[in-house]
């Protein structure tokens, strides 16, 4: 049995930012825009009017200030209310394909790693751009990795979950070395069109490099454990998987087709599920909250973290032991929690304790417990 360690990370981040005030005035044109074109319905009771969005709705549901995409000029034309991404022909990388490369280099860079040190790729995203020939194959052979890859997909844990799969695999020794990869493009599976959720998610991908501890060419974090969890539920759904498409006949969308969630369910739910979850898998490596100098959480809502971080602390973190980034790149899915670990980590001193934890729709679970080596 080998020991499994966390040897480098990467983030790409999309050039175009969007920011609160230019999706509260691309929200609000479209608002109107459907109000003009339902008036009659709307003076006869049949229909309600759509509310306006602002920036402070939108910082006090979430804490989100911005968020970057990998196209905002369809985001925010009221007329179309979705990226507008070109299909790619089959001879060409698919974009979460360019998206994973960048990540993953930086996270090689990082490890002092090249491609031929990696044996297994995980593409671990919340939606796919296909069904198949899995994604991580053709990451794999744009970085010109040998052995293996395939997807996985665990909504906003994929990230935690598909950490656990390579640690597993490096500490029984069936791969040497794994790139976990998470290549999100949530802005596809948006409905920017809805007031209640057109500001949550963000473009971004993360790459985390695990070894064997043996192999680390420099700082590391050993994989002390991980843990995952499931329990379905319907309340954070998406029936239709990546991209919505214009109908040919002008109609609109079924509305389930888009991410949907019930938000009050999810966080009365949710959160003493991810607490107690993280609770027991501390108290089950002997690890008490006093041993703990950081968590890096889920970014989803940042009243959802700061509830979970004082229940498992016993208390309110202090500043520097619960980063978010959440205020930048808005909900980033399964790669937020490694934004938030590859940005906030350089600073833990040899034999400092963290918890990376990613959770969302299924509902799903994912924390892994890692101690800083020099």
């Amino acid at each position: 049995m080998y020991i499994p360690a966390i040897t480098g990370t990467g983030v790409f981040t999309p050039e175009n930012v969007i920011t609160n005030a230019e999706l509260v005035q691309a929200f609000n044109a479209y608002a109107d825009k459907v109000n003009a074109e339902n008036a009659a319905a709307i003076e006869a009771g049949q229909m309600e009017p759509m509310q306006h969005s602002s920036e402070e709705f939108i910082v006090k549901a979430s804490g989100i200030e911005n968020r970057y995409v990998m196209d905002k000029s369809g985001v925010l034309d009221p007329d179309t209310m979705y990226p507008a991404l070109r299909q790619r022909s089959d001879d060409e990388s698919g974009i979460m394909t360019e998206m994973a490369v960048d990540a993953c280099n930086k996270a090689l860079a990082q490890a002092g790693r090249t491609a031929a040190d990696v044996d297994l790729v995980i593409c671990a995203a919340s939606n796919h751009e296909r069904a198949y020939p899995a994604i991580a194959i053709e990451i794999q052979q744009a970085l010109g990795i040998n052995g293996f890859g395939f997807d996985m997909n665990v909504a906003c844990s994929s990230a935690t979950f598909g950490i656990q799969a390579a640690a597993d695999m490096v500490r029984s020794g069936s791969v040497r070395s794994a790139l976990v990869v998470n290549p999100e493009i949530c802005s596809g599976h948006l409905e920017w069109r809805d007031r209640d959720c057109h500001f949550i998610f963000g473009d971004v991908a993360t790459a985390t490099l695990i070894e064997r501890i043996e192999d680390a060419q420099g700082p590391h974090f050993e994989v002390l454990s991980t843990r995952c969890a499931t329990s379905f539920s319907n309340n954070i759904r998406n029936n239709n998987g990546f991209l919505r498409r214009s109908r040919p006949d002008g109609m609109i969308d079924r509305r389930d087709m888009q991410f949907m969630q019930n938000g009050r369910k999810v966080f009365k739910e949710v959160l003493p599920m991810v607490s107690q979850h993280i609770s027991d898998h501390m108290e089950a490596e002997g690890i008490g909250s006093d041993d703990l100098t950081r968590l890096w959480l889920h970014q989803a809502n940042k009243t959802m973290n700061d509830f979970i971080g004082k229940k498992v602390l016993g208390r309110v973190p202090e500043a520097g032991e619960q980063p978010n980034i959440l205020q930048d790149y808005a909900n980033t899915s399964s790669a937020g929690s490694i934004i938030a670990f590859s940005k906030y980590s350089d600073d833990l001193e040899d034999g400092d304790i963290g918890l990376i934890c990613s959770f969302g729709a299924g509902y799903s679970v994912g924390s892994v417990i890692v101690k800083r080596k020099s």
